[in-house]
């Protein structure tokens, strides 16, 4: 699967409302004070993967990969436009952004690129760029495996 065939794709999308009850969660997590008016900023990670109209295991199916072979956090960028709030539904949209096919030093790798928006009344609250580093078995479709994506 080539990037110019998935480029672009939306995602489903969903919406969430993120509680007063996962803020105090995350806080034990952390280690950090119980949250005050903001929730964590995190939430906008959070709120994002779980709000948005797929699984990961749907939008590994999109490019070609089975969850199941494990993929790989590979980078995370976080813009807030503004605080997020408990108690807030918030609507999430996203889409597929590249998928680029490269041999690494282990072996054949994907670098797949989405992007997720969390939207309130006001208009986009925060951006979620996600980058997973997808593992290819040997042999595994999935590209030229050089380093040039597929055509």
């Amino acid at each position: 699967m080539s990037q110019t065939e998935v480029a672009g794709t939306v995602l489903r999308p969903g919406s969430i409302v993120l509680t007063g009850e996962d803020a105090s969660s995350l806080a034990q997590v952390l280690g950090s004070p119980e949250p005050g008016h903001a929730l964590h900023p995190l939430f906008a990670f959070i709120g994002a993967q779980r709000g948005i109209g797929v699984s990961v295991a749907e939008l590994c199916a999109a490019v070609g990969f089975d969850v199941e072979d494990g993929p790989l956090l590979g980078s995370l960028q976080i813009e807030w436009h503004r605080d997020l709030k408990a108690g807030t539904e918030y609507a999430v949209e996203g889409e597929i952004t590249s998928l680029l096919h490269k041999h690494g030093r282990s072996g054949a790798i994907d670098i797949f690129d989405f992007q997720e928006r969390l939207l309130d009344d006001g208009g986009v609250a925060a951006t979620v760029d996600v980058t997973f580093v997808l593992p290819r078995p040997a042999g595994a479709e999935g590209g030229n495996h050089d380093g040039t994506a597929a055509r």
